[in-house]
């Protein structure tokens, strides 16, 4: 969960009627909504008024305090705008823009997850909140799975890259036509499948944003998708190796007393997985297997999911998973395989029957970095043209984070700097932060204000060297932490609270 807070606005009416929009030509585009929309509870179109979110526990059971019931959102007066884009025969793309009245004179495009298929509507209310005129795609599609795609090569294209900078730049239009200027600033704020969106725009389109915030980014899909099936498939074909809840917990466990203290404080949070070696091992089962031991099976598919995936030539397909996000493996060591990693291989062999049972690494790798990575994947590390229009990146990843392996970004972050020069740049910048999961939750400091670090970063040229994140239980602030510039990581200073970030240094 990603928390913004509140900038000032520039309170200037709009020369354009939001109705008159509608009537607009942009080319490959018909607008189906213009319409004003008043200031107050947030109404998600077609539904009615949207239900307070709950506020999330820490992931591990509510150690921290159950989940509590946020207040009602709020979204200011703004023109919203539906629209349905069509830049190839076979596209159906869906985009919802709002430009509030008071506008902070900037654009936020938010980004979308899995497969897609829907407009990401919570997001855009944090951004209009801001003062910002947001926009968010389905990406050409309906639905969370990739079937759409299956003998329809163009929506590929769609939601790999085509969506997103299609509605890039007929939003930059709207905005432009609708304050009789353009915005001054474009950002994109987005994770896991946003991620990978920002860093293909960053790649393939340098000049569409100023500022891109990728967090944990699905950037190398078809290998992070191999992957799943290299840890998922063999437990599927063989039940005897499958995992219950209890016994990751207590892997979990094992692997956090073997490695939480090493930043210098014992807090329950592994703040720096690679420092050290965890061999699951000491829960191998004695005698007769108990919920608190791994038999033999069990081990070996717990250490094919804390390790890369190689071809049998010893090429890395996919880093593992980190110790400290065993207690989310379920849907990687339970009864069956990803539906969002299948999803690719469906696409690969155009086959909506694809059985995963059958996955074979060095065949199926092979076809599916053909026929799909070529297209969506967002791996490479030349941002030359990015940077040297101002751009600024800012990666973000958990160290729970079961989803997404965290060495993706770090792998990405360190091919970007060989690539323009070798060493830290003051055009990206990577955080990894203890006890996040995916994109958000967790035990760990997993709220972060990465917009008005980015906004600092961009618009005052303060390069961020940590970012101070927070844990929240019941509304409540109960942990403050450093979230260090990689490779440093936040070390207790020996002295006062281990929940108050001032007590940390990076180093």
């Amino acid at each position: 969960m990603i928390v913004v807070l509140a900038l000032s606005a520039s309170l200037a009416p709009s020369p354009v009627a939001c109705e008159a929009l509608k009537s607009l030509t942009l080319p490959n585009t018909t607008i189906v909504v213009a319409e004003m929309k008043a200031a107050g509870a947030f109404e998600q179109p077609g539904r009615g008024p949207s239900p307070a979110p709950a506020v999330p526990p820490d992931g591990r059971g509510g150690g921290r305090g159950g989940p509590a019931v946020a207040p009602p959102q709020i979204v200011p007066a703004h023109c919203r705008i539906n629209a349905i884009l069509r830049p190839s025969p076979d596209s159906e793309i869906e985009m919802e823009a709002w430009l509030p009245d008071a506008w902070n004179g900037k654009f936020q495009f938010v980004g979308g997850g899995g497969w897609a298929g829907i407009i990401s509507f919570q997001a855009m209310v944090s951004a209009v909140r801001e003062g910002y005129a947001t926009v968010s795609t389905d990406t050409g599609h309906k639905g969370g799975n990739a079937l759409f795609a299956i003998n329809h090569p163009e929506k590929v294209v769609d939601f790999a890259y085509r969506a997103v900078h299609e509605t890039t730049v007929q939003t930059k239009a709207l905005i432009a036509k609708f304050y009789d200027r353009p915005a001054r600033l474009s950002y994109w704020n987005g994770c896991s499948t946003g991620g990978r969106q920002g860093l293909m725009a960053a790649q393939k389109f340098p000049d569409d944003f100023d500022a891109i915030i990728a967090g944990a980014p699905a950037n190398y899909q078809t290998h992070l998708h191999a992957w799943d099936l290299s840890v998922a498939v063999p437990v599927v074909n063989n039940p005897a190796s499958a995992l219950t809840q209890t016994k990751l917990t207590a892997l979990t466990d094992a692997a956090t007393n073997a490695c939480d203290a090493h930043d210098g404080v014992k807090d329950g949070l592994i703040n720096n997985p690679r420092a050290c070696t965890f061999d699951p091992s000491v829960l191998l089962c004695k005698g007769l297997d108990g919920p608190g031991c791994l038999t033999p099976p069990q081990l070996d598919a717990v250490k094919r999911a804390y390790a890369a995936t190689k071809t049998k030539s010893g090429e890395t397909v996919f880093p593992g998973k980190e110790p400290g996000s065993e207690y989310q493996w379920m849907p990687l060591l339970g009864a069956a395989a990803p539906g969002v990693a299948v999803g690719s291989f469906q696409v690969a062999y155009n086959d909506a029957n694809w059985d995963a049972k059958g996955f074979d690494l060095e065949r199926d790798l092979k076809v599916v970095d053909e026929k799909v990575g070529t297209i969506i994947n967002a791996v490479n590390p030349d941002l030359s043209a990015f940077k040297a229009h101002g751009g600024k990146l800012l990666l973000y990843h958990g160290w729970n984070d079961a989803a997404i392996s965290p060495g993706n970004s770090i792998s990405y972050y360190e091919s970007v700097l060989k690539k323009m020069g070798g060493k830290q740049d003051d055009f990206v910048r990577l955080f990894m932060a203890p006890g996040m999961q995916h994109c958000g939750g967790g035990p760990g400091p997993n709220q972060i204000n990465v917009m008005a670090v980015m906004e600092r970063w961009r618009e005052n040229n303060q390069t961020p060297a940590s970012i101070e994140a927070f844990h929240v239980t019941n509304n409540r602030v109960d942990m403050t932490r450093p979230i260090c510039a990689y490779p440093q990581i936040a070390i207790y200073k020996g002295a006062g609270s281990s929940n108050d970030a001032g007590n940390f240094t990076c180093k």
